[in-house]
């Protein structure tokens, strides 16, 4: 009984193991075509396929985030504020089946930040007050989640660069997030193999206006 017992749990394992790696690599492809999609369509039909990974890994955070980020890359090419709205609504909604996985995942919660970001540029005028500040509330909450999380950190510099500029006031201490952001983009690690790594090059294109 005992060796039956022991040879199903070692089938069980390698199974685990199979179905880990298929994951993985199923992953693996689609983030790196939503990291370098030139078009909308490259970006939905990557979109598309996370969303059946999602269902398939009930338990897995990841398919949700990338399926936001890349409706957040969607909406920031999209010029027609209604479309930019529903494609932020598809990405929030990706973000908080995310969040019911994993309520304290610092990169989710900043990607739901960016969203709000993106939120004011359909019309400055009547959202920023609301959305600026709704971006900056949960920037802080995460990196009070993850403090050494450098897109929390990068983002939440765009956003006080942004609203210091529109303001007319000192950028110093947007500046000073943004190079902590950078310290951060050059030694994070992260134990999970598909965790984000973009934001550096939006971080330094900021740091150039800094000088």
């Amino acid at each position: 009984m005992k060796t039956i017992v022991l040879i199903f749990l070692m089938v069980m394992t390698t199974a685990a193991h199979a179905n880990d790696e298929k994951y993985f690599e199923q992953m693996g492809k689609q983030i790196q075509i939503v990291y370098r999609a030139q078009t909308t369509e490259e970006l939905q039909g990557a979109v598309n396929a996370l969303e059946r990974i999602a269902n398939a890994e009930k338990t897995k955070w990841e398919p949700h985030y990338y399926s936001a980020f890349g409706y957040l890359m969607m909406a920031t090419r999209e010029k027609e504020g209604s479309k930019k709205d529903k494609y932020l609504d598809q990405a929030l909604a990706a973000i908080e089946r995310g969040k019911t996985l994993v309520p304290q995942e610092s990169e989710l919660v900043a990607l739901e930040g960016f969203v709000h970001m993106i939120r004011v540029t359909v019309d400055p005028a009547t959202r920023g007050a609301q959305y600026s500040g709704l971006a900056m509330q949960t920037f802080g909450k995460a990196v009070s989640l993850n403090p050494n999380n450098p897109r929390a950190l990068a983002l939440m510099a765009q956003m006080q660069f942004g609203t210091a500029q529109f303001f007319g006031s000192s950028t110093a201490e947007a500046c000073g997030v943004a190079r902590k952001a950078l310290d951060q983009f050059n030694t994070y690690k992260s134990d999970n193999p598909l965790a984000p790594v973009w934001g550096k090059e939006m971080n330094e294109e900021l740091l150039k206006s800094c000088q």
